[in-house]
């Protein structure tokens, strides 16, 4: 089973990061108002990045870094390269 961390942009602007084995699946719960308490009211999302990592460990270890991250650090993250 893989695992991904992944940042989604909210309807207000906002950046959302959260880690999962299944991205498309928990996308359409965040859309669908059944995701994260935060994304509830901030619909739609749009998925903005993800990264497959090694294991939920690690895919937890990151979620933590990316959400110590300042909105300009997450920005640049998410810019296309």
């Amino acid at each position: 089973m893989s695992w991904h961390v992944y940042i989604l942009k909210c309807a207000d602007g906002t950046l959302y990061a959260g880690a999962t084995n299944d991205v498309v699946r928990r996308v359409v719960a965040h859309d669908a108002g059944k995701g994260a308490k935060y994304t509830r009211g901030r619909c739609p999302v749009a998925l903005v990045w993800k990264r497959r990592v090694k294991d939920r460990s690690a895919a937890l270890k990151l979620e933590a870094r990316i959400k110590r991250m300042t909105r300009e650090e997450k920005l640049t993250l998410v810019a296309p390269d």
